[in-house]
């Protein structure tokens, strides 16, 4: 086979959410390249501006992106880019939302509200998303539908619950993306 002339895709997937909730891990939980992190240390100075509660024993934060490959076939590749969390990196979203098949939103129940501006920020540039709820250890489990209530979401977009340091979980928050993208965006399905 002349791969030279063979044809690829590169599939860009987002992972996004709030501070904390897991974007970096779940990069890292199923790319199959050592993932591209662009992590910090905490400082002083973001103590002030970066709320820590529920996530007290986080020591880093990204500041860019994450970054990670999946191989699907010779010429068939998923990226996936993690979002940072701040609002005051969220200028990088629109630069990484370019050419995006859709997103994940990770959300975590103990700090629901910091799920809001990702899910805004998708519906208001029509780009497909799900949300998955990070079943962190400790963690009061609610349902699906529950957590789609609590979020105002519409019926079409799937809420998942999910453990984002599992490979195969990640693999399914992934798989429903795709089919819901597919169902979503009519030039998919060309």
């Amino acid at each position: 086979m002349d791969y030279a002339r063979s044809e690829t895709l590169a599939i860009k997937i987002l992972v996004a959410g709030g501070f904390g909730v897991g974007k970096t891990t779940m990069v890292s939980a199923v790319s199959e390249i050592q993932p591209l992190h662009t992590e910090e240390l905490l400082s002083d100075h973001s103590a002030a501006v970066d709320d820590t509660t529920g996530v007290e024993m986080k020591l880093t934060t990204t500041v860019a992106l994450d970054f990670g490959r999946i191989t699907l076939r010779e010429g068939l590749w998923i990226y996936l880019f993690g979002t940072p969390g701040q609002d005051r990196f969220w200028f990088m979203w629109d630069e990484l939302s370019i050419g995006a098949l859709g997103a994940v939103v990770i959300a975590d129940t103990r700090r629901l509200n910091e799920a809001f501006p990702a899910v805004d920020y998708f519906e208001q540039r029509n780009i497909p998303f799900v949300v998955t709820v990070n079943c962190f250890d400790g963690a009061r489990r609610h349902s699906p539908e529950a957590v789609r209530k609590a979020l105002a979401l519409p019926e079409h977009v799937p809420v998942v619950l999910s453990d984002v340091r599992d490979r195969e979980s990640v693999k399914e928050i992934l798989l429903t993306l795709v089919r819901h993208a597919r169902e979503h965006a009519p030039s998919l399905t060309a």
